[in-house]
């Protein structure tokens, strides 16, 4: 399972389940899961059998084929509300859809693990969310009456557990409500715990195996490295190449004209060596681009000091490694930083961030944290996708951890071999 697609444990300490905003957040979903799966269970318990068995009569092919998509559809609609319930991402694992043919389409379509494996986690909801809802109607309720014995007795009310059990005087409130803060805390945790539990399963039957994933992120890697060729190609064309042969045409001028003409050929070589001078600027400023030139002359630390200096916030950088780790390793460490302070100066409003670069048993990761307002997220395409497909290259991954009202953790772990 990759890291980015768990779900966050959230605090640490003996309220922390009670001050995550992942727990309140995944509270009414786990209260009305077991609606969704006892709906999707009628839906799937009629179009399926339906449409199988007119499928013999071919009026059923394109009813069979509606069901297929509607089951996938309700699955990428659960990964949506996964992320807004519980925070983690999970990504549609489908293959790429066939250009033309109904054919292709259909072999597309039935053909995809990730099909079938959508069908069994809704059938999976039923159960799954019965239990989830029912444990969780019952710890908050035992919660409220217990948390609010007070206002029931001040109400003329009263509380009653049982027959035998009646909480009818100020002291025995009170005590109940001191209980009820303990219940609460607990069930904040059981509800976390319910909440992890659910989304381990979903990332196995709605996300792509780790292997898949990481094939498509080499394939996205390998394109975007493709598309980085073609650019400098473009740049070295339009750019140096173009003042280099104009520096050629001046001296071959000069040239012609050493022995007729010396003024002229004065300023044809002045004209040469100012081309030469912008052509070496252009060439070091492509170069840079490729491979920041402080990165390989003094290490991450001092070029992500550079990447610091240059934010519109202040920005802590620590950096503890005992050795440098792989090129390719501090290349894509620094771009990693570079994007987070990017897309944290651009969108998030923050007033601080921090970066953290540690080495541990799963190798080199670097920490982005900033206390924005939250709520970015991986887009296909965009610039924290592409990192997370630069780092997929070495069998790295990135996670992004980004509430709505912050903070905001951008994580790369990359592993290497010094």
């Amino acid at each position: 399972m990759a890291l980015k697609d768990r779900v966050p444990l959230g605090p640490k300490g003996p309220l922390g389940a009670l001050v995550d905003p992942m727990t309140w957040r995944a509270a009414p979903y786990l209260l009305v899961s077991g609606a969704f799966g006892f709906g999707w269970f009628v839906l799937l318990a009629f179009a399926v059998p339906v449409s199988l068995a007119l499928a013999i009569i071919w009026v059923g092919v394109p009813l069979t084929m509606a069901t297929v998509l509607m089951w996938r559809g309700g699955a990428m609609l659960e990964r949506r509300l996964l992320r807004a319930a519980f925070g983690i991402t999970i990504a549609d694992p489908y293959r790429r859809r066939p250009e033309r043919g109904v054919g292709a389409h259909i072999r597309w379509l039935l053909g995809d693990a990730a099909t079938w494996k959508d069908l069994g986690y809704l059938l999976m909801l039923l159960p799954l969310g019965l239990v989830e809802g029912a444990l969780s109607v019952a710890l908050w309720m035992a919660t409220g009456v217990l948390l609010f014995a007070p206002v029931w007795l001040a109400l003329d009310r009263g509380t009653a557990f049982h027959s035998d059990i009646v909480i009818d005087d100020w002291a025995g409130s009170f005590v109940a409500a001191v209980f009820g803060a303990l219940v609460l805390v607990l069930t904040a945790y059981l509800v976390r715990g319910m909440a992890w539990l659910h989304g381990t399963l979903a990332v196995v039957l709605l996300g792509g195996g780790e292997e898949e994933r990481l094939r498509a992120s080499r394939a996205r890697g390998i394109d975007a490295a493709e598309a980085e060729r073609r650019r400098i190609e473009r740049d070295l064309h339009d750019g140096a190449q173009q003042r280099l042969l104009s520096v050629a045409v001046d001296l071959g001028r000069a040239q012609s004209k050493f022995d007729t003409e010396p003024e002229t050929v004065r300023t044809l070589i002045a004209q040469a060596h100012a081309g030469t001078k912008a052509a070496i600027a252009e060439l070091r400023n492509l170069a840079r681009g490729i491979h920041p030139a402080i990165l390989s002359d003094r290490g991450l630390d001092a070029a992500l000091s550079g990447l610091a200096a240059r934010a519109p916030i202040h920005v802590d950088v620590s950096v503890e490694l005992a050795e440098r780790p792989p090129a390719a390793v501090e290349s894509i460490a620094y771009f990693t930083v570079a994007e987070a302070l990017t897309n944290m100066a651009k969108h998030s409003a923050a007033t601080e961030a921090t970066v953290t670069v540690i080495r541990d048993h799963r190798g080199v990761v670097v920490d982005v944290w900033d206390n924005g307002v939250g709520g970015a997220v991986m887009c296909p395409g965009g610039g924290l996708s592409g990192l997370a497909d630069r780092a997929a290259t070495i069998d790295g991954v990135l996670v992004l951890h980004s509430p709505v009202g912050g903070p905001t953790i951008v994580r790369a772990e990359l592993p290497c071999e010094w």
